[in-house]
């Protein structure tokens, strides 16, 4: 527990008869990149209030950066940061005096609190513009806007909540790099994300969502072994090799247009170890060997889809 930045074991929260949460656990280790996945009302955006101390819970031991929620909830918003899904810049005042503004909050003294807004402007690639109103950034400046107003505080814990919606794909590839660049620096970050494809670029662990609890939790390519469907193909130029791996291997799935075979396989190194095994003691020799293993769409779609995980394989090839 000593190194984990946010523990939280059975959070509940209801609104009237409606269960949000109902007995989420948690374990965000310190330095890494935690993301919580979840179709829209999962109960994402409560989760996050709740840890960042917004709003209380009906239930559940709760702590963040070592502290109780609970009975210290000063000590735990002194130690986060939080980016929302909107952003809290203000238009009407430069970049900077938005910056200035949050080194006040914060009470850093006038001279520090330049330095910190001229130190954070340079690294978020701001310093240009930050005389300009931020009502003309893009929508990428006043993300990185956003960003650099949270780490005033130097917070070792950063929610940030979907914080790439509406950006263009080049802004959402840079807000990835400021979020790994955080990380390296040693921040804790809790990430709710839209976009699958970012939680599976970025986060060391992922847990998703669905009618109020868990449905799984792990490592992007853990949660992709869950679901059926994954295989390893040989594919093979001449046709008389072919014919004999076919004739010889048991469990394929044979396409004689492609002069291809498709094994299953869940793509962990233990059964892509027996595959070649198995290869090597009769003597084939493919001429292609390719991994396929279900995308995160697909866990997604399964876990929190009506039915459920797919009992039987399904084609993830053409």
């Amino acid at each position: 527990m000593t190194d984990l930045a946010i523990a939280a074991h059975g959070l509940r929260k209801s609104y009237g008869d409606k269960t949000v949460l109902d007995g989420v656990d948690l374990a965000v280790p310190e330095g890494t990149i935690f993301s919580l996945l979840g179709p829209n009302g999962a109960g994402k955006t409560t989760a996050v209030k709740i840890l960042s101390t917004l709003i209380t819970a009906d239930a559940g031991v709760l702590r963040v950066g070592g502290h109780d929620l609970a009975t210290d909830p000063q000590a735990v918003r002194a130690a986060i940061g939080v980016t929302g899904q909107f952003s809290a810049v203000d238009g009407l005042i430069t970049g900077e005096e938005n910056m200035l503004l949050m080194a006040d909050l914060h009470h850093l003294p006038r001279r520090e609190g330049r330095r910190v807004a001229a130190e954070l402007l340079e690294r978020f690639d701001l310093t240009d513009a930050a005389k300009r109103p931020a009502s003309t950034y893009s929508g990428g400046m006043k993300r990185r806007l956003d960003i650099a107003m949270t780490l005033v505080g130097d917070p070792r814990i950063i929610f940030l909540d979907e914080p790439t919606t509406g950006l263009d794909p080049r802004a959402r590839h840079n807000m990835w790099q400021i979020i790994r660049e955080l990380v390296t620096g040693g921040v804790t970050v809790f990430l709710t994300t839209q976009y699958l494809e970012e939680a599976d670029e970025l986060a060391d662990r992922i847990a998703v969502l669905h009618d109020g609890t868990i449905a799984a939790e792990g490592s992007a390519d853990e949660l992709k072994r869950l679901i059926p469907g994954g295989h390893v193909r040989l594919r093979f130029t001449d046709p008389a090799a072919y014919r004999h791996a076919a004739a010889t291997l048991r469990g394929v799935t044979p396409d004689d247009e492609a002069l291809a075979l498709r094994i299953p396989s869940d793509g962990s190194q233990r059964d892509l170890r027996s595959i070649l095994d198995r290869l090597d003691a009769a003597g084939i020799e493919a001429d292609e060997l390719t991994v396929h293993t279900p995308d995160l769409d697909d866990v997604f779609f399964a876990l929190t889809g009506p039915a459920g995980i797919p009992d039987q394989p399904k084609e993830t090839t053409r």
